[in-house]
């Protein structure tokens, strides 16, 4: 490609980079919005942020956080990944209870995948002030 091709243009030196959004939908950068959950950097305050962050969890394909952010009575010893899965997008469907002052609170979802979608109506409760996820039901759609 020539370097003089029309359709490129020179940055200005005070033009910031794009920085891509987070996998979970909010627009900003994964190290400052799920990255820091990811990191131990803070505990999500609302049942919604834990699932946006566990969405990226899986989209990252971060076992421990998973593990950390499950309930201890229904934490399965591991996290299976399908190396096939590329996951696409979240869509936040419905959200009951679930902020700082609740003790329980559940998110309905919709996390995109190539070639196909989970629904899901998750379930979360507060242990030891923080929020984790407890089971998922799937509606129909």
């Amino acid at each position: 490609m020539s370097r003089h091709s029309s359709h490129l243009r020179r940055r200005s030196a005070s033009t910031p980079a794009h920085k891509p959004s987070c996998p979970c939908g909010l627009a900003e950068t994964y190290e400052s919005c799920c990255g820091r959950f990811h990191r131990g950097e803070g505990t999500a305050p609302t049942a919604e942020r834990l699932m946006r962050s566990r969405y990226s969890a899986f989209v990252k394909r971060d076992e421990g956080y998973l593990l950390r952010t499950w309930h201890p009575r229904t934490r399965p010893p591991r996290v299976d990944f399908d190396p096939g899965m590329r996951w696409t997008g979240l869509e936040i469907l419905d959200t009951t209870d679930g902020t700082p002052f609740h003790s329980t609170g559940t998110v309905t979802f919709r996390a995109s995948f190539q070639g196909g979608a989970l629904h899901e109506r998750s379930r979360f409760e507060r242990v030891d002030g923080a929020w984790v996820y407890i089971d998922g039901e799937f509606p129909e759609d």
